[in-house]
């Protein structure tokens, strides 16, 4: 990766874990506004839910399109631990070019059932459903480009980083 296109990437990754803290911590500070509201004041309140679970989906959907590195994603390596260097890089093509293909041809269709959400609002927080879904959209094109970039580095025949499970940050 060129030094200037791997300092942009290195940047979009750091905001979004910016983002995705922040989003962290508002989905904590509802969670125990809820808490209080219904414990202690035996007065349910729903906008702290609705809000949790808005939170929740916008960390997911954002952590994997700009956070996560490829090789803390989840998958299956049952076969390609089994293959060498150069069948892996065959594999590789091969599922990045379906990842690609799939979300491309599911891309006009999300989009204009994201649009076509705009007549719906949350329950709580009346925020419009265009709006709120718009992030699956912002993903949706994200896998497309990061997919496409491995299938161009699977061409090129570079190498998939190598994944250590045993090492910090990998969930051990």
């Amino acid at each position: 990766m060129p030094p200037t296109l791997e300092r942009a990437v290195g940047w979009i990754r750091r905001r979004a874990e910016n983002v995705i803290a922040a989003l962290l911590a508002i989905m904590f500070v509802a969670f125990i506004v809820q808490i209080v509201f219904r414990y202690f004041f035996n007065l349910p309140i729903g906008w702290s839910s609705e809000l949790s679970v808005i939170c929740w989906l916008y960390m997911v959907l954002l952590g994997s399109a700009f956070w996560l590195k490829e090789g803390e994603e989840i998958r299956f390596d049952l076969i390609s631990a089994s293959l060498g260097p150069r069948g892996r890089r065959v594999l590789a093509f091969i599922v990045a070019t379906a990842a690609v293909v799939l979300f491309g041809m599911a891309l006009p269709a999300t989009i204009s059932y994201v649009a076509f959400m705009k007549v719906e609002s949350t329950s709580y927080l009346k925020i419009r459903l265009d709006i709120l879904y718009s992030v699956y959209a912002i993903f949706a094109i994200a896998v497309i480009v990061r997919h496409a970039w491995l299938a161009w580095g699977a061409l090129r025949g570079e190498a998939e980083e190598e994944v250590d499970i045993t090492q910090k940050g990998y969930g051990l």
